[in-house]
C-alpha cells in the first residue's frame, strides 16, 4: 500500500509540473504575441507621425517573428521617401531585419542587406552603396534615443551618371558612433560623434586620397536646440544661429608613412562656412606635401604671384627663380615655421590647420575650400 501511495504521489508531481510548464508556456506565448502586437502598433504610429512631416517609410512586405526570446521585424524591399527636403530623395534597400531581446527591449539591433540606392523620386539612382556587412544598434526609445552606432564592412559608394558607375569611396571598415552627452533629444542636446575608418580610399576626390587612410576622429556638436528629424543643413544653420561649434577633441589620421594627430574647434559663420583652427602634429610631412601637390599650390598662390611679379620687374626671369626656390625649400621652410617635436617616436612638426571662411590652410599651405554647410 505504501509503495502504491508513493507511486501515485510521484505521478501527481509530474502531472503538476507538466501543468505548470504548460501554463507558463501559454502565458509566455500570450505575452509575446501581445507585445508583438504592441510593437506593430508602435511602428505604424511612428510611420504615421513621420508621414505628416513628409518622411514616408514603407516595406514591400513585412513579417514579425523571433519567438520565444526575441522580437524581430523583417522588412523586404524597404524604402524611405523624404518629400520635405529641398530636393526630394528616395532611398531603397533590399532587406532590413530589426531585432530586440525580450529582456532588453530598448536596444534595437538591425542588419541591412544591399544594395542601397539613393535617387530623385521616379528617376534612376544617383548613388549606390554595397557592403559585405552593415549593422546598426540603437539604444533608447524611438522618441528618445541615447546611442546610435553604424558598422560597415567592405563598403563601396558609387556615383551613377548616365548608367556609368564611378567609385567615390571604398573602405575595409567604417564605424560611426553617436551619443547624447548632455541635455535631451528635445532640449539643448550635446552630441558626441566618433568616426573610425580603416583603409578608406576616395580615388576620384583628390590624388592625395587615392592611398588608403586609417582615421580615428572624435567630435562634439554644440549649439543644437533639439534633435528632431530634419536635414543636416538645417542642423548646421541652427548651430550657427546659436553660436555653437564643432569640437574636435581627438583626431589621428595615418596614410602610408604620414601620421597626423590634432584637436581644436571650429564654428560656422553666417555664410555657412567653417571658421576656426586645429592644432595638428605631423610626422612624415614631406611625402604628404608631395601627395597634395603643395609645391605647385604655393608656387601659384597670390602671395608668391605678387612677389614674383615684383622681382620680374627688377630683372626678367627672377620671379620664376623665386617660385622654384619657394617650392624646393617648402618642407624645410615649414619645419622652420612649425614647432619641432616627436610623434610616435618619429620627428614631427606642429602646425595650425586653419579655416577662414571655408578656405583651408595647413600653416602657410592653401589646401582648398571646404564646402558651405548650408
Amino acid at each position: 500500500m505504501a509503495i502504491a501511495y508513493s507511486t501515485r504521489r510521484t505521478g501527481w508531481r509530474y502531472i503538476s509540473l507538466l501543468v505548470l510548464v504548460a501554463v507558463l508556456f501559454g502565458g509566455w506565448s500570450g505575452f509575446w504575441y501581445y507585445a508583438t502586437g504592441k510593437a506593430q502598433a508602435t511602428v505604424e504610429g511612428w510611420r504615421a507621425r513621420e508621414a505628416k512631416a513628409g518622411r514616408i517609410y514603407a516595406c514591400g512586405s513585412e513579417s514579425f517573428g523571433g519567438f520565444p526570446f526575441r522580437f524581430e521585424m523583417n522588412c523586404a524591399a524597404a524604402s524611405a521617401s523624404f518629400q520635405s527636403n529641398q530636393q526630394p530623395v528616395e532611398i531603397k534597400a533590399r532587406n532590413i531585419l530589426v531585432a530586440a531581446q525580450v529582456y532588453q527591449p530598448t536596444l534595437l539591433l538591425s542588419e541591412f542587406h544591399g544594395p542601397l540606392t539613393v535617387a530623385t523620386p521616379g528617376q534612376a539612382p544617383d548613388l549606390v552603396v554595397n557592403w559585405k556587412l552593415f549593422q546598426s544598434s540603437v539604444r533608447g526609445t524611438p522618441s528618445a534615443p541615447e546611442r546610435v552606432s553604424l558598422v560597415l564592412d567592405k563598403p563601396v559608394l558609387d556615383s551613377v551618371i548616365d548608367g556609368n558607375a564611378r567609385t567615390l569611396l571604398r573602405a575595409n571598415h567604417i564605424e560611426i558612433h553617436g551619443r547624447l552627452a548632455e541635455g535631451s533629444v528635445l532640449s539643448q542636446p550635446v552630441i558626441e560623434v566618433a568616426l573610425r575608418l580603416d583603409g578608406a580610399v576616395a580615388p576620384d576626390l583628390h590624388p592625395a586620397t587615392a592611398q588608403p587612410v586609417d582615421a580615428t576622429i572624435d567630435t562634439v556638436l554644440r549649439g543644437l536646440n533639439d534633435f528632431a528629424p530634419k536635414p543636416w543643413h538645417e542642423r548646421f544653420r541652427q548651430i550657427q544661429a546659436a553660436g555653437g561649434r564643432i569640437d574636435v577633441t581627438q583626431a589621428r589620421v595615418q596614410q602610408g608613412e604620414t601620421i597626423a594627430v590634432g584637436s581644436g574647434n571650429v564654428s560656422i559663420n553666417p555664410s555657412g562656412r567653417l571658421q576656426g583652427q586645429l592644432r595638428v602634429t605631423i610626422a612624415g610631412l614631406e611625402p604628404f606635401l608631395k601627395r597634395i601637390g603643395a609645391q605647385q599650390m604655393v608656387q601659384t598662390s597670390p602671395t608668391v604671384d605678387k612677389l614674383a611679379g615684383a622681382l620680374d620687374r627688377l630683372s626678367p626671369g627672377l620671379g620664376n627663380v623665386a617660385r622654384q626656390q619657394v617650392g624646393a625649400n617648402l618642407s624645410a621652410g615649414i619645419n622652420m615655421i612649425g614647432e619641432q617635436t616627436t610623434l610616435e617616436g618619429q620627428r614631427a612638426v606642429t602646425l595650425p590647420l586653419r579655416f577662414d571662411d571655408g578656405r583651408t590652410f595647413l600653416g602657410p599651405i592653401p589646401l582648398g575650400d571646404a564646402p558651405a554647410l548650408f
